[in-house]
């Protein structure tokens, strides 16, 4: 494995593992657009999918099931981090900064749902991605992230919306929250698809250069 796919490979994963971070803070934030309740967080967690199956082409199947449980343990020691942070005493000299435990110590309903959903519907993409290698082989590129995508994707926003959302919001706004992830991650899906091709191909046969 050469410099080059090396460095595509950590560019790629610390993108994935950013916009895990990125989106589980931004769904703090309910959105209302064109009509649809949405969280934050669904502008950027979208392209997680896309990026692990880049991860997966460059550096094959075990590699992207590690990045998986590699962001469930980031996600994990970000929500102790900000638990910890907001309970230990305030600077008396700058003030009280009780809007940091507001905002942020809530992030764990969402953290607990992002992680069980990423869990199970990154998982299942990469079974769905591995089955089309198999039966399909290195054609039609597209047809991998389209694919695997359509499944997970769903799966994904169902677990997500049940944990994080059920029993806080009406199921109005639920019902809403969970029909535009399916819309925005479906866009975001065939606009994200190019990304694959940037991206060369694993050969079984190559090693680490030492």
């Amino acid at each position: 494995m050469n410099t080059n796919t090396l460095r595509m490979i950590v560019v790629v994963s610390v993108l994935y593992i950013s916009a895990q971070i990125f989106s589980d803070i931004a769904s703090l934030r309910i959105l209302f657009i064109a009509g649809f309740s949405i969280d934050g967080g669904t502008l950027v967690y979208p392209f997680t999918f896309t990026l692990r199956d880049m991860v997966h082409k460059i550096a094959g199947k075990s590699i992207a099931q590690t990045l998986i449980f590699l962001g469930v343990g980031i996600n994990l020691f970000m929500v102790f981090l900000f638990w910890l942070v907001s309970e230990l005493p305030a600077d008396i000299g700058v003030g009280e900064q009780s809007e940091f435990g507001i905002v942020l110590v809530p992030i764990f309903r969402l953290v607990l749902a992002s992680i069980v959903a990423e869990v199970v519907a990154e998982l299942l993409d990469t079974e769905m991605y591995d089955q089309w290698m198999k039966r399909v082989g290195k054609e039609h590129q597209w047809g991998r992230v389209l694919v695997s995508n359509a499944i997970s994707v769903p799966v994904d926003s169902a677990i997500f919306v049940v944990i994080a959302f059920v029993g806080v919001f009406s199921s109005e706004v639920v019902w809403s929250i969970f029909f535009a992830n399916i819309i925005v991650k479906g866009f975001v899906t065939i606009l994200s698809i190019p990304g694959i091709y940037l991206v060369k191909e694993r050969d079984d046969e190559e090693v680490i250069e030492t």
